[in-house]
C-alpha cells in the first residue's frame, strides 16, 4: 500500500505538487492523467526518492523512501531514458540488472522470451546499443526492464510515448495481464486518455499538483467524468 500524505513540493513560485491525502491499495492499477503542468512526474518522483519533498511523507508498504531504501527491493520504475545504461545493448542492460537483483540466467531467459511480441524485432538481437536505438525502441527497453523483476510495484511514466498504434495495444494488453497474474500494483501517467481508460481500475485526474478527481473506473461513467472535464478544458482555454 502507498500512503502521501501532505506532501509539497514547489520550484519557485510554482506548485508541483500540493496532495493532501492519496491511498493506492496494493493491487491497484492506478492511472494519472492531467495536462502538461499537472505535476504527475514530480509525484512520482517524489514517490521513488529522485526529488526531496518541501514538506509531507510518502510510505511505500510503510517504508519512508527518505529513511531506507528497503523498498526498491519490491519496486520498480521507468520514468525516461536516463533511467537506461545507453552504452549497452539491451541484452547486456538486462544481464546486469538480473546480476544485480540475483536473477539466474535461464529465468531471465524467459522473461525476456516473454515480452518477445512487444519488443517486435527490433530490440533483441539487432546488436545495437542502446543510445543507438529509435526513442519507441528506448521506451521498449525500459518498460520490459521495469517489469523484469516482476516487482510488487510499478511506476511507469508515459509508457504510451513514442510506440506506435501496435505497440501500445500490445502494452495495454501486456501490463492488464501481467497485473492480473502477479497482483502487483501498477501506477502510470499518460497523456493518452483513452488508453489510461481502458486499463486503469482507478484514475486520479492532476491539475497544478492537486488531485481535482479521485475515479473508480468500473462504469462508463468514469470515462463520461472525464471526457467532459478536458473538453470543458478545452473550451475554456479557447476563450480565453
Amino acid at each position: 500500500m502507498i500512503e502521501i500524505k501532505s506532501l509539497h513540493k514547489q520550484f519557485g513560485e510554482t506548485v508541483a505538487c500540493a496532495i493532501d491525502s492519496l491511498t493506492v491499495y496494493d493491487g491497484e492499477l492506478l492511472g494519472l492523467v492531467g495536462n502538461n503542468g499537472a505535476g504527475k512526474t514530480t509525484l512520482f518522483r517524489l514517490m521513488l526518492d529522485l526529488l526531496k519533498p518541501d514538506e509531507g511523507s510518502v510510505l511505500l508498504d510503510g517504508i519512508n523512501p527518505l529513511l531506507s531504501e528497503d523498498w526498491k527491493q519490491q519496486t520498480a520504475a521507468y520514468i525516461d531514458d536516463s533511467f537506461l545504461i545507453d552504452y549497452l545493448t539491451p541484452e547486456e542492460f538486462f544481464a546486469f540488472l538480473a546480476k544485480i537483483s540475483g536473477m539466474p540466467q535461464e529465468v531471465l531467459n524467459e522473461r525476456i522470451l516473454s515480452f518477445e511480441r512487444f519488443a517486435g524485432g527490433e530490440v533483441l538481437g539487432q546488436k545495437k546499443l542502446i543510445r543507438n536505438l529509435s526513442a519507441g525502441n528506448k521506451q521498449k527497453v525500459g518498460i520490459m526492464s521495469a517489469l523484469m523483476r516482476q516487482p510488487r510495484l510499478i511506476i511507469l511514466d508515459e509508457p504510451f510515448n513514442f510506440l506506435d498504434p501496435t505497440s501500445q495495444n500490445i502494452l495495454k494488453h501486456m501490463l492488464t495481464n501481467y497485473q492480473q497474474a502477479t497482483g502487483c500494483t501498477i501506477l502510470l501517467s499518460s497523456h493518452n486518455l483513452q488508453h489510461t481508460i481502458d486499463i486503469s481500475t482507478r484514475i486520479v485526474l492532476l491539475e497544478k499538483g492537486h488531485i481535482i478527481r479521485d475515479i473508480q473506473n468500473n462504469s462508463e461513467e468514469a470515462r463520461q467524468e472525464l471526457v467532459n472535464y478536458f473538453e470543458e478544458r478545452s473550451s475554456s482555454d479557447f476563450q480565453d
